[in-house]
């Protein structure tokens, strides 16, 4: 029997274990109403974010990336395994990160504005 190739790259990529960050969505098509792209090249992707306290994104994956914030916020970040990790910024906070898939909260008092700079 043979199956599709998108089928076996799904039954492998599960087998090993990344699935949930080759499958996961992009920010811009999870949370729309959340995520501006604000330029694009070949070798970057500027989104600018915005949310309000009590507000949730759905699953979705970053590339590598920097952010920069442009407010003061609180947040909880769900990875896929479960783990939860609250951060907070300050105005002007630089973060770096590896590729990530994740879902955010903002559990803080104030609204969460921030740029980000996906590598790709």
């Amino acid at each position: 029997m043979t199956f599709p190739a998108r089928t076996s790259f799904l039954a492998a990529a599960s087998v090993f274990g990344f699935a949930s960050a080759a499958m996961a969505a992009d920010p811009l098509e999870t949370d729309g109403d959340k995520y501006k792209l604000r330029f694009e090249n070949d070798r970057m992707r500027v989104l600018e974010y915005r949310d309000e306290p009590g507000q949730k994104t759905k699953q979705h994956h970053h590339p590598a990336f920097v952010l920069f914030a442009l407010s003061p916020f609180k947040r909880t970040i769900t990875l896929p395994d479960g783990k939860v990790l609250t951060r907070e910024f300050k105005a002007g906070d630089m973060l770096q990160s590896g590729e990530q898939t994740h879902i955010g909260e903002n559990v803080g008092d104030t609204p969460t504005h921030v740029i980000m700079i996906e590598m790709k």
